[in-house]
């Protein structure tokens, strides 16, 4: 097993509605398409954001366009008008979730 970044094979972006999360991931080739299919999980990136992501995570696949997308249920602190966070939208979530490294 080896070590791989997510910002060397994919690009990300992410945005908000109410106490939901959206992250779209973009793998950079079809090779790396292939393991973001197979290592790249809900159940890991729930992990990877530990506490912040309260609910559940589902993945939905674009096999057309290479992309899988991560809608985070309960991710932002009740949402822009609830929430007490500094920054209380998901606009930062794809930059947080590329630091994360996948064992392939």
């Amino acid at each position: 097993m080896k070590s791989i970044k997510l910002i060397d094979i994919a690009s990300a972006r992410s945005g908000d509605k109410n106490n939901i999360c959206n992250i779209g991931v973009m793998a950079n080739s079809t090779e790396n398409y292939k393991l973001l299919k197979t290592h790249l999980t809900a159940e890991k990136v729930k992990l990877h954001f530990g506490g912040l992501i309260k609910g559940k995570v589902v993945r939905h696949e674009w096999d057309v366009l290479e992309s899988l997308n991560f809608v985070c249920h309960e991710a932002l602190d009740g949402g822009a008008s609830r929430s007490l966070r500094i920054d209380t939208l998901g606009k930062n979530f794809s930059s947080h979730l590329l630091r994360m490294e996948l064992l392939v």
